[in-house]
């Protein structure tokens, strides 16, 4: 014997999609978040860019130092 909530949740799946529900239920989920300031998102972003940069600076600087290091090797 199905749970009550189980009961439900098979008879929503057998109605199909409907646009209607999921825009209610996205809108919904939506009110609920917090969304940042626009002085966070700007520091954030910031960070995100900079550690971006960082990374890349970082994986060229590694590509050139082992293209140096073939180069004497094999060259």
């Amino acid at each position: 014997m199905a749970k009550k909530g189980e009961a439900e949740t098979t008879e929503e799946k057998q109605a199909g999609f409907s646009a209607v529900k999921f825009l209610q239920g996205t809108k919904e989920e939506l009110d609920k978040v917090v969304w940042p300031s626009r002085q966070q998102l700007i520091s954030e972003s910031a960070a995100v860019i900079l550690m971006v940069i960082l990374s890349a600076l970082l994986i060229y600087l590694v590509d050139n130092f082992f293209g140096w290091g073939s180069a004497k090797v094999f060259g």
